[in-house]
């Protein structure tokens, strides 16, 4: 048991202790938009706030406006004339209607100096997932003016929620944590992966008998097939870009490796030999390489090797506790402890390294702060800002220098995948 904690501790970066929303840099001058509200006749008004706020939500996580909090309304096809105390300089402008169960919403995106439309669109969405209304519509306002994509607000995360000692469910929901759906639940269910880029199915482990055990969940069939299984644990880190291959943390004779499995021809080979711990394996370099944490200097650190194993490069030279990594192109995003001393607060901050050079950047300044996770385009990171005994989701726009959190109302987090 021993042994399995420290493996876990290693996979997890071990959790501690901040949450609500934190903007890091804010001496940018940026433009300004307001949000208009030109619904009309809508029966459930908290409905209709909410979507208000997710709207404001997300033109701030987007990063590319100065955007208002107050509550607006006109007509849909009004000018775009303001008053002097607005000083805007676009108007995103939408109505929203409901038939049955089906939410519908039309927008548009006005330039008050010349009443240009400069976007429009209309999106239906089941009203239990009213959220990504809000979100698809800001990634598609993004895309056509130009600003820095944000296609990854309209995806879900998934994530393993502690409910009870023994006891953890599989949740698929939208980054701000609004929509939340269980779909796993009963018995200790952990480290769920995206399967694909569609996000149609996702693998995670189990325990069947108390052997860790992988599975296979897909969405559109609400059915899970078993992959493998191992003694002492067993974890799916990460997904070749074309989705054929895994790579899984495995320790069938107590201390853990990584190893390569193909989906197509079910085979598995070993690619790590170390005789400590070896876990938490990454894609990198266009899948032909690995990223990986293991102990072999005596603590947690980032090391690579190729897909085939071999020689073993040391990838960060700094800390003495860098764990749970997350990889993109040839980018490495990890987390490290830094408390002065062991009887120290509990400090983890992420760092952001490259493959091809020496550059290190330092992305969080304080708290606990783990399991980061790329953006599918690399230019965001999702992470688990542990509060005390609650757990937040953090967002980082890398280029943009902010950060934002969602904290998780019920449970901790436990594991999280974009």
């Amino acid at each position: 048991m021993k042994k399995l904690f420290l493996l876990l501790a290693i996979c997890l970066g071990l959790f501690a202790e901040g949450a609500t929303i934190d903007v890091v840099n804010k001496g940018l001058v940026l433009p300004k938009i307001i949000v208009q509200d030109a619904t009309k006749d809508f029966a459930n008004r908290a409905l209709q706030d909410k979507f208000f706020k997710l709207v404001v939500g997300d033109l701030k996580v987007g990063s590319a406006f100065d955007v208002s909090d107050k509550y607006y309304t006109s007509g849909f096809d009004d000018s775009a004339i303001i008053s002097a105390e607005q000083r805007a300089d676009l108007i995103y402008r939408y109505a929203l209607t409901q038939i049955g169960d089906q939410l519908s919403l039309k927008l548009k995106v006005l330039n008050t100096k010349t009443n240009q439309v400069r976007f429009s669109g209309e999106y239906t969405q089941s009203v239990d997932k009213f959220v990504f209304l809000a979100h698809k519509s800001i990634a598609d306002m993004a895309r056509n003016l130009n600003l820095s994509p944000i296609d990854w607000m309209d995806k879900s995360i998934i994530f393993s929620q502690y409910t009870a000692p023994g006891k953890s469910n599989i949740v698929v929901a939208d980054y701000t944590l609004t929509y939340q759906k269980i779909v796993v639940s009963g018995g200790l269910n952990i480290f769920p992966k995206w399967a694909n880029k569609d996000q149609n199915a996702f693998y995670y482990t189990t325990y069947i008998k108390s052997v860790p055990t992988l599975y296979k969940f897909d969405l559109n069939t609400n059915r899970k097939s078993k992959i493998t299984q191992s003694g002492g644990m067993i974890v799916a880190s990460d997904v070749s870009q074309d989705g054929t291959k895994l790579l899984l943390t495995m320790a069938p004779n107590d201390q853990s490796d990584i190893y390569l499995y193909d989906t197509i021809n079910k085979s598995l080979k070993r690619v790590t030999t170390f005789s400590g711990i070896d876990v938490n394996g990454n894609f990198v370099d266009n899948d032909s390489r690995v990223v990986f944490v293991s102990d072999r200097l005596g603590y947690p650190n980032v090391f690579a090797t190729s897909i085939n194993g071999g020689t073993v490069e040391q990838m960060v030279f700094h800390g003495k506790n860098n764990n749970s990594i997350s990889t993109f192109e040839n980018y490495v995003v990890y987390s490290s402890r830094e408390s002065a001393n062991e009887y120290a607060q509990k400090t983890f901050n992420l760092y952001l390294i490259s493959t091809k050079s020496d550059y290190v950047r330092q992305l969080t300044a304080d708290g606990v702060n783990t399991y980061p996770r790329f953006s599918s385009d690399g230019g965001s990171i999702v992470f688990i800002k542990s509060i005390g005994g609650s757990s937040a989701v953090g967002i980082i726009r890398v280029n943009e220098n902010r950060s934002f959190q969602f904290p998780l109302r019920i449970g901790k987090l436990q594991s999280i995948d974009w």
